[in-house]
C-alpha cells in the first residue's frame, strides 16, 4: 500500500512488529487451521440476541391478534395500525442507526436499541387502550430498525474472513428463530406474557455487552489504535499473532483519513456509487420479490388454496429455520453469489408453482391438484429465500461499505429495506384482490430481474478481508 513507507516513519511503525511474544511458528500453524477462540463465538452470540429480538418483534402481532382485540375491544382497522406501525418505527431506526453506531460505537448502538425495545415491551404489557399499545409497538419497531443495521455490521467487523459469512448469516437465523418462537409461544401464553418474554433477549444482550469487546475496526477509525489491537487480541485469542490483521486495518483507516469526510451527496460520487448500488439493489431485490406479503399472509394463502393453514404455517416456520441454518453452513464454502443465484431461481420457481395453483383454482381446472401445488410453491419459495436472499443481502451490505461511509450508506440501505418491506406488505392484499395468480407472476418477474442484477452487478466477497473488498469495490 502506498502509505506504508510513511507509516514506518510515524507513530504506527510499531504496528509492523509482532504484538505478542516469540512463538510465531506455533501461531501461524494455529491460524492456518482457523481455530478461533470461544470469545469470538460468544461475542457473536451476544450480538445476535439483538437479531432474535428483531424476530420476536415481527412475530408478536400474529398470535396476539385475537386476544388483544378481545381484551381491549379493538376493531380490525385499529389492530392493523398496531401491526403496521412497527415498520414505521423500524424506518426511523434505520435512518438514525448509522449515525448512532458511528458516534457511540457498535456496542453503544446495541444498548440504545435495547433500551427502546425494553421500553416498548413494557408499554405494551401495561397497555389498556390503543394509544399506548401503538406507542409501545413504535418503540419496539425503532429498536428493531437499529438492530437490523448494527448487528450484521458488528459481526462482520469482528469476524475473521474465513468465518465472516457464516457468523453474519447467524443474524438471519436468529431473526427467523425469534419470529417462529414468538408464533409458537404465543399460541399457549397470553399477549401480556408474550410481551414480557420479549424482554429476555435484550436482557441477555445488555448483560453480555459488559463482557465482550468493541469492534476493532470502529476503535481504529476513532483513533484508538491500542484499544483496537487489544480488542482484536481478545477476539482471536491470547496466543494469536494479530499484527498483520491489525496493520491491515490501520493502514486502511489511515488511507481513508486522507479523503474528505463525505456528506450525503458525496455517497453518489463515482468512488462510492458501486458499493451503494450493490447494497441498495440487494435490499430492493430482497423485499420487492414478495417475501413480506407471503410471510404476513401465509395462513390466508393456504386457506385460499384449500390447505389447512395451521399445518402449513408450522411446516413453513420449521423449514425456514432449518434452511437458514443450512445456508449459514454453506455460505463460506459455496460463496455469496452462487447461493444468491440458487435462491433467486428457487424464488422464481416457487412463484410459478403458486401462480399455476391459483390459475387452476380460478378457472376450475384440476382443482384436486391446487392444494398440493400451492403448498409446494410456498415451501419452495420460503426455502429458497431462506438459503440465500434472506441473509446474504445483509452479509454483503456489512462487507462492502468503507469505514468512512458505512454509517450513512448502511442507513440508506437499511431504510430502503424497511420501506420495501412496508410497500410489499401494504400492496399484497390489493394485488391479490386484482388477481391471485397474477400477483405471483409479478413476483416471479421481479425475482427474475433480481437474478439478472446479481449476475451483472454483485461481486463475490468470500475469503477476502473487509479492507481488500472495500478497496477493490470503491477504487
Amino acid at each position: 500500500m502506498e502509505i506504508k513507507e510513511e507509516m514506518e516513519d510515524g507513530k504506527q511503525k510499531g504496528m509492523r512488529e509482532p504484538l505478542i511474544g516469540e512463538h510465531n511458528n506455533q501461531l501461524v500453524h494455529a491460524n492456518k487451521d482457523h481455530h478461533y477462540p470461544w470469545m469470538l463465538y460468544f461475542t457473536t452470540f451476544i450480538a445476535v440476541c439483538g437479531s432474535y429480538e428483531f424476530g420476536a418483534c415481527t412475530g408478536y402481532s400474529s398470535p396476539a391478534q385475537d386476544a388483544i382485540r378481545r381484551d381491549l375491544n379493538l376493531s380490525l382497522e385499529e389492530y392493523s395500525l398496531f401491526g403496521s406501525i412497527l415498520t414505521f418505527g423500524a424506518m426511523i431506526g434505520a435512518i438514525t442507526s448509522g449515525p448512532i453506531a458511528e458516534f457511540v460505537g457498535r456496542k453503544g448502538a446495541m444498548r440504545v436499541s435495547s433500551a427502546f425495545s425494553i421500553a416498548g415491551w413494557l408499554v405494551i404489557y401495561f397497555s389498556e387502550g390503543i394509544v399506548p399499545l401503538d406507542i409501545g409497538r413504535l418503540l419496539t419497531g425503532y429498536g428493531m430498525g437499529v438492530f437490523s443495521f448494527v448487528v450484521p455490521i458488528f459481526v462482520a467487523e469482528i469476524a475473521p474472513k474465513e468465518r465472516r459469512g457464516a457468523l453474519t448469516t447467524l443474524n438471519q437465523f436468529m431473526i427467523v428463530s425469534g419470529a417462529s418462537g414468538s408464533f409458537i409461544i404465543g399460541t399457549v401464553l397470553s399477549w401480556r406474557a408474550l410481551a414480557i418474554i420479549g424482554l429476555i433477549p435484550t436482557a441477555v444482550l445488555l448483560l453480555g455487552l459488559l463482557f465482550i469487546p468493541e469492534s476493532p475496526r470502529w476503535l481504529a477509525k476513532r483513533g484508538r489504535a491500542k484499544d483496537s489491537v487489544e480488542a482484536l487480541q481478545i477476539l482471536r485469542g491470547k496466543d494469536a499473532d494479530v499484527s498483520q490483521e491489525a496493520e491491515e486495518i490501520q493502514d486502511y483507516i489511515t488511507s481513508l483519513e486522507r479523503l474528505a469526510k463525505p456528506n450525503g451527496l458525496d455517497l453518489f460520487q463515482k468512488r462510492y456509487l458501486r458499493s451503494l448500488t450493490i447494497g441498495v439493489g440487494l435490499m430492493v431485490c430482497q423485499q420487492l420479490g414478495g417475501i413480506n406479503g407471503v410471510c404476513f399472509y401465509t395462513g390466508s394463502i393456504f386457506d385460499l388454496a384449500g390447505f389447512p393453514s395451521a399445518t402449513g404455517s408450522i411446516i413453513y416456520a420449521i423449514l425456514q429455520i432449518v434452511i437458514t441454518g443450512v445456508g449459514a453452513a454453506l455460505i463460506d464454502r459455496a460463496g455469496r453469489k452462487p447461493l444468491l443465484l440458487v435462491s433467486g431461481s428457487g424464488l422464481v420457481a416457487g412463484c410459478i408453482f403458486t401462480a399455476v395453483a391459483f390459475y387452476l383454482k380460478v378457472h376450475d381446472v384440476a382443482v384436486g391438484a391446487v392444494p398440493a401445488l400451492a403448498v409446494t410453491g410456498i415451501l419452495v419459495y420460503i426455502g429458497s429465500f431462506s438459503i440465500g436472499m434472506g441473509a446474504i443481502p445483509w452479509v454483503v451490505m456489512s462487507e462492502i461499505f468503507p469505514a468512512n461511509i458505512k454509517g450513512q450508506a448502511g442507513s440508506i440501505a437499511t431504510l430502503v429495506n424497511w420501506f420495501g418491506a412496508w410497500l410489499c406488505s401494504y400492496t399484497f392484499n390489493f394485488l391479490m384482490g386484482w388477481s391471485f395468480y397474477g400477483t405471483f407472476i409479478l413476483y416471479a418477474a421481479i425475482n427474475a430481474l433480481a437474478i439478472l442484477f446479481i449476475v451483472l452487478v454483485v461481486p463475490e466477497t468470500k475469503g477476502k478481508s473487509l479492507e481488500q473488498l472495500q478497496s477493490a469495490i470503491n477504487a
